[in-house]
């Protein structure tokens, strides 16, 4: 593998900030919102709701995702709707919950909290962890 070079860094720094943008749990949690949305934009009095988190603080995540180019948003008089910028956000997200899912012990009750999440769209944690396990 090649070393890391002055070429490539600016690459793995794009990277780093989108997982930046990603590590909070409010912003996976209105990333999932949209995710489950598909094409559909989502108001942000839903993602008030659920998320249950102060106005000035979900501004100060959907600025982080804005910035990162994971959502766009569009405004109408005072009404603000947020959506996913690309698809590959939301196959990333499942992938995510994969990850997570395989990580937790099966006897977890955070597995079983975890496998009550709301479906994403896209193939299935499930549907994934399975394809990994057939290749080994």
């Amino acid at each position: 593998m090649p070393a890391r070079s002055r070429t490539t860094e600016p690459l793995y720094r794009i990277k780093a900030d989108l997982f930046k943008c990603l590590a909070h749990p409010i912003r996976i949690q209105v990333l999932e919102v949209l995710a489950a949305a598909g094409e559909q934009s989502t108001p942000v009095t839903r993602l008030l709701e659920v998320t249950d988190c102060e106005a000035s603080h979900l501004s100060q995540h959907l600025a982080v995702l804005r910035r990162s180019g994971v959502v766009t948003s569009t405004r109408t008089g005072n009404a603000v709707e947020y959506w996913l910028a690309q698809p590959l956000v939301a196959e990333l997200l499942v992938v995510a919950r994969a990850f997570l899912l395989s990580s937790l012990t099966p006897d977890s009750a955070r597995l079983r909290t975890a496998q009550e999440l709301p479906p994403l769209p896209g193939a299935s944690p499930q549907a994934i962890l399975d394809a990994i396990a057939a290749k080994a």
